[in-house]
């Protein structure tokens, strides 16, 4: 049985949070649909200190940007977009249109669309996340959408010029400093000033997040991307510097963030939480990293592989580190997770960055029923029909029959239409013998 050495806040605590901040969403939301680019600006000023003539950046003003950024974050920028289009591209190239003859004269199809218009939300803050830019514009333009536009908030009080950079280069089609709530509701309703998007994209804080959860149905989204998750799956030979390192890493991104860590040693698991502390000593960003450790940190100690298995299905949490002997056991094994880290080689900060794979991943065990955000997403997979006229007649037969059972007369109608324009007398008759009279 496994045995949990700490664990994070109870769900009682988590919820009475939540619905703190589901109230200040929906006030938000309910003031941009009612005033437009006056709510917009209102909260701007007010939460970000962030008063614009417009929030839209002209061609001028990002090229102007762009020449203020470093020749080597330029560099490191190309880099890291070259590596999400050709992954991005290999994924789209795996998803094909199909047609088929599924039956004589019955031809069934698919085609992948991309969506028209799409909003990305790339986070700021503390934090400008440079690197949204790549997973959420590049990889929605990889995918054939003809409108992205995007949104980042200020830093400061100034345009963050390498995100700026990064949501041009990536290709975005207009560029917006704005950010928080205020941003996702006026892509997803539209202002005075800015069109409205069928899809919104991208990671944020709690408020960002529940405003994607709120706006769902009136737009499409990718998915809720809530605090960071990290799980370190460990046995004895791995290295608890390390563990506590990759940890540490990723509760940086906020108070909220979750780190676990689950180990068949026991020894390991006290090492580990002693190297924490160590770290957090020196750690410039342990203001934050200390919170989360401390009020979401979870160790479990397991019994066996075959436990840590189970106890990580059961957290699906979303980024998983794999620091054991043979980790293509969890590559086989595992179902419930955002994304996976095999070996000590790699590593969450690799995925957030630069490698290729996606960073806008599930979290709060949504992992148990979605991936995360990739060039599929902005596809709609939409299927076609066509029969030829004894094709028709046929399937005409069983379609009127299985309406009749569902009481659908209108339905069955169409169906018979179909069978006495294309078929003969004796199908015709088939179609119209009920089913519990059927021999």
């Amino acid at each position: 049985m496994a045995k949990i050495i700490k664990s994070g806040k109870s769900l009682e605590q988590l919820q009475s949070e939540q619905a703190r901040v589901t109230a200040t969403v929906q006030d938000m939301i309910h003031e941009v649909e009612q005033r437009g680019d006056a709510a917009v600006k209102a909260y701007s000023s007010k939460l970000d200190k962030w008063e614009p003539d417009a929030f839209r950046l002209t061609g001028k003003q990002i090229e102007e940007v762009m020449q203020a950024v470093a020749p080597k974050a330029k560099e490191d920028i190309r880099f890291a977009q070259e590596q999400i289009r050709r992954f991005a591209e290999h994924q789209k190239a795996s998803m094909r249109d199909i047609e088929v003859e599924t039956l004589p004269g019955v031809i069934l199809g698919h085609r992948h669309i991309p969506v028209n218009s799409v909003g990305c939300y790339i986070p700021g803050g503390r934090y400008p996340m440079v690197a949204s830019a790549h997973m959420s514009i590049l990889t929605a333009k990889v995918a054939g959408v003809k409108r992205v536009i995007a949104c980042t908030p200020p830093i400061d009080g100034q345009i963050p010029k390498e995100t700026v950079c990064a949501m041009a280069m990536a290709g975005a089609d207009e560029i917006y400093i704005l950010g928080g709530v205020q941003a996702l509701a006026a892509m997803a309703i539209g202002t005075e000033t800015i069109e409205p998007v069928d899809m919104l994209v991208g990671p944020g804080n709690a408020y960002v997040a529940e405003a994607k959860r709120l706006l769902f149905g009136r737009v499409g989204i990718d998915l809720l991307a809530g605090p960071t998750e990290t799980l370190v799956i460990a046995d004895e030979s791995a290295d608890a510097e390390m563990i506590a390192c990759d940890i540490l890493g990723q509760a940086e991104h906020g108070p909220t963030s979750p780190g676990a860590l689950i180990t068949t040693s026991e020894a390991l698991a006290h090492e580990v939480m002693k190297e924490i502390e160590r770290q957090l000593e020196s750690l410039p960003t342990a203001d934050v990293a200390r919170q989360a450790w401390q009020d979401c940190g979870i160790v479990i100690v397991a019994d066996s592989e075959e436990e840590m298995l189970k106890e990580a299905d059961k957290l699906a949490y979303e980024h998983v580190e794999v620091l054991t002997k043979e980790p293509s056991y969890y590559l086989e094994r595992l179902t419930n997770y955002g994304a996976l880290f095999l070996g000590p080689e790699t590593n969450v900060a690799y995925g957030d960055k630069v490698i290729g794979t996606n960073h806008t991943l599930p979290t709060k065990k949504a992992a148990r029923y979605t991936g995360g955000l990739w060039v599929g997403k902005f596809l709609k997979t939409c299927t076609y029909q066509r029969c030829t006229p004894e094709a028709s007649a046929h399937v005409g037969e069983y379609a009127a029959r299985l309406c009749e059972i569902e009481r659908f007369m209108g339905h069955r109608e169409q169906a018979l239409l179909r069978v006495r324009r294309y078929g003969s007398d004796e199908q015709l008759k088939r179609a119209t013998t009920s089913s519990e009279d059927w021999g």
